[in-house]
């Protein structure tokens, strides 16, 4: 616990087994429960989650990132989570920042934090593909402007939420793909969240999860409807789910 409030870091896992003991043994004790939720994985990632003593939910069928999140986020709160925590178990964040970020939320600074890759120089050091790193710049320049925010990047996969966040926002109305993360930043805005960021380190390695050039694409024009989308409905132009209670 920290200051007397239950942190729950949620692991949404994709064919993670190479990663995943790396990534557990950096949560810190801190921590009061975590929960792996495995998207239909092809390898082990599920029994070693188990093996390692990780309360596991394993998806049936693959739901997506997105519908892998939602799962997450309603199995955290079930559990009583006061905060939660989004930690990718591929190994590319490192997990000793949990604590920050909650401290963050726990002493009443923030109502969610994201960690970014962007503040500080780490990105390209930590090996961020340089086509990544421009097309990041650029969508988070126009998503600023659509969303009249000043955000070091919206594409982190490193999060860390309160429950009142979690609870308030209508989730299930969200994509069931990547965009999912950037359809949350976009409805903590229009819910008048306090939205933090921190600095965090990166690192691009072989079992890294990474998406191809063409789910990139995808992406980046979701990222781009989305922001769109919020602005349509700031001018009453559009009735979105996503920004209704």
């Amino acid at each position: 616990m920290i200051n007397g409030l239950k942190v729950v870091v949620v692991l949404p896992a994709y064919n993670a087994e190479k990663t995943l003991e790396d990534t557990w043994r950096e949560i810190p004790p801190e921590v009061d429960d975590i929960v792996l939720v495995d998207d239909c994985s092809r390898d082990n990632t599920a029994g070693l989650a188990q093996k390692l003593g990780i309360t596991t939910v394993v998806h049936e069928t693959n739901t997506g990132y997105g519908g892998n999140q939602k799962t997450c986020y309603r199995v955290a709160l079930d559990m009583g989570a006061d905060i939660v925590v989004m930690v990718h178990p591929d190994y590319q964040y490192t997990p000793r920042l949990v604590t920050a970020m909650a401290a963050m939320i726990a002493y009443g600074e923030f109502d969610a934090v994201l960690a970014s890759r962007i503040l500080g120089t780490g990105a390209l050091k930590g090996g961020m593909p340089l086509y990544k790193y421009i097309a990041n710049r650029f969508l988070t320049l126009a998503e600023n402007i659509l969303l009249g925010q000043k955000f070091s990047e919206y594409h982190t996969g490193y999060r860390a939420f309160s429950r009142e966040v979690l609870e308030k926002l209508p989730l299930d109305a969200n994509s069931n793909d990547f965009v999912f993360d950037n359809q949350m930043i976009a409805q903590m805005v229009w819910f008048d969240f306090r939205v933090g960021e921190l600095s965090c380190p990166t690192k691009y390695f072989k079992e890294a999860s990474s998406i191809n050039f063409r789910r990139s694409v995808i992406y980046g024009l979701g990222v781009l409807a989305t922001a769109l989308l919020f602005r349509l409905n700031k001018w009453g132009f559009a009735t979105s789910p996503q920004y209704r209670n």
